[in-house]
């Protein structure tokens, strides 16, 4: 395994991250299982284990917890954990404000049970919230000592770069990392976000490397593909060969396979080399469900492309190229909240 400076904070992380998404019901719900599954990533030189709070409703969190309870492995583990989405009903339990992330905080190590988180991300950006309230909370989180680091996670460049300037403006602590999907058939980041990052100085940890399994080898070209099981019953738009776009993501793979073979290596580890190949990049988050999962991305940690190996993969899928544009990524409300892009009447007709 190798191991990577996370964002100038000194602290050195593991090249693959664990990331715990699916750990609780939405993935794997056998606790025991999946604590066996974090101890043998552990064991295998993982340091780095990514969760959040929002993830099977706080569940992972306390999968997280159940598996670093011994401190020796609490003391040794970069923990991560996130903070955004809703958490239960009721107004105030989501967002960047002050409010909630003071809250969220403690909720998140109750269920961790540790006394601090090592990097607290900002899931998403929001609209609603100065970011110079949420610098300035994270910023007395650190100094309270209930979390080491900071940063955000699938912010668009633009949003980086003015957290940045309010920090140096307000006298505020920044935003020390960035977490953005990366894949080769999901390589938008490459044209903005990246660069931004390198030039603040963040750690880069990026997330679905197997482009929601697309990447996984199990979905191929001219084979059926059952849309009722695994991340295909999850995303099945991502995956039914009949809706536009899903074709050239199959072509893509189906060279990527080759690709693959003639270098000896499977596609994943393809992936995930590919990923972690990125100079911006520090850690890569791997995602498994079962411990047969872990082991098969395990393999590919020595791997490193040469440049050959990476104009091949220029030719597939040329760089700053989606070919999907990954779940979950950030939307500007202006796109989905008409009064946000509209002048009104009476100002439209004063001309």
């Amino acid at each position: 395994m190798r191991y990577r400076v996370l964002g100038g904070t000194g602290i050195e992380v593991s090249a693959y991250c664990l990331g715990t998404m699916m750990f609780g019901a939405v993935g794997n719900p056998d606790h025991d299982d999946s604590v066996r599954i974090i101890h043998a990533a552990l064991d295998q030189g993982v340091n780095f284990v990514d969760t959040a709070d929002m993830y099977s409703a706080g569940e992972s969190e306390e999968i997280v917890g159940k598996a670093l309870r011994d401190p020796r492995r609490r003391q040794d583990t970069v923990l991560a954990t996130k903070v955004h989405f809703p958490m239960g009903e009721g107004r105030n339990r989501s967002g960047n404000s002050r409010h909630w992330i003071t809250r969220a905080v403690e909720e998140s190590l109750r269920r961790l049970g540790t006394d601090w988180i090592d990097l607290y991300q900002v899931h998403r950006p929001d609209h609603r919230t100065d970011i110079e309230e949420t610098l300035a909370v994270l910023g007395d989180l650190q100094t309270q000592g209930t979390i080491r680091a900071f940063g955000c996670s699938t912010f668009p460049a633009e949003e980086i770069a003015e957290a940045h300037h309010v920090a140096e403006r307000r006298g505020l602590r920044r935003f020390r990392t960035e977490q953005p999907p990366y894949s080769i058939l999901a390589r938008g980041v490459e044209a903005s976000v990246l660069p931004v990052a390198q030039r603040y100085g963040m750690g880069v940890l990026t997330w679905s490397p197997l482009a929601s399994g697309f990447l996984s080898g199990k979905y191929r070209k001219d084979r059926p593909i059952d849309l009722t099981s695994g991340r295909a019953a999850l995303t099945p738009h991502r995956f039914d060969p009949t809706i536009a776009g899903n074709a050239a993501k199959l072509d893509a793979v189906e060279r990527l396979v080759a690709l693959a073979e003639e270098i000896g290596c499977s596609l994943p580890e393809l992936a995930l080399a590919f990923a972690a190949a990125h100079p911006a990049v520090t850690s890569v988050i791997i995602g498994p469900r079962t411990g047969e999962q872990l082991e098969a991305l395990m393999k590919g940690a020595p791997l490193v492309l040469d440049d050959a190996v990476l104009d091949r993969i220029d030719e597939i899928v040329p760089p700053g190229t989606n070919l999907y544009q990954p779940d979950g990524v950030w939307r500007p409300p202006s796109l989905d909240d008409a009064t946000l892009r509209r002048r009104p009447v009476a100002d439209r007709a004063a001309g």
